[in-house]
């Protein structure tokens, strides 16, 4: 039996319209129910078998969506008071899984691109960056052995 969604973690299927010219996909609108408030976009990217992780921000919601490529996001939340301490999710993102996956503040997160080509992702963040003092970031390792999560790939 697959773990119970993390508390405050939403996931919004994502359509994509197509015709003869290419397609378009909203991700994100300030009318749409998963909306909480506008920090800025942000796109980053990962080569074929890169990790990025683990981090968590105190203040910051992340809506991640993968444009291009695929990859595997894990969560995993460690807040004292959760009604999901201890639980980890995994999602998949990409041209393939057309989703976008809200990870609420204080919940450890990272991802790998599990694609051929280099991944392609889309962060619509609550909160700017802050380059005048110290971001809203905290980090340990991609491979800390104290979290409670394998990056390799599950053959089967």
């Amino acid at each position: 039996m697959p773990n119970p969604l993390i508390e405050g973690v939403k996931v919004k299927p994502l359509k994509p319209i197509a015709d003869e010219r290419g397609h378009l996909m909203e991700l994100v609108r300030r009318d749409d129910s998963m909306f909480l408030k506008f920090g800025q976009v942000y796109m980053t990217t990962a080569y074929p078998g890169v990790v990025k992780g683990w981090h968590y921000h105190k203040i910051q919601v992340d809506n991640f969506s993968c444009v291009r490529g695929q990859i595997k996001l894990a969560l995993y939340d460690e807040r004292e008071q959760s009604s999901t301490r201890g639980t980890v999710n995994e999602f998949f993102l990409g041209i393939r899984s057309p989703i976008l996956v809200q990870v609420p503040a204080l919940v450890w997160h990272g991802f790998k691109c599990v694609s051929q080509e280099e991944a392609i992702i889309i962060n619509v963040a609550t909160e700017p960056y802050r380059h005048d003092g110290p971001p809203d970031e905290y980090r340990r390792p991609w491979n800390d052995p104290a979290m409670p999560y394998d990056w390799e790939r599950k053959n089967g």
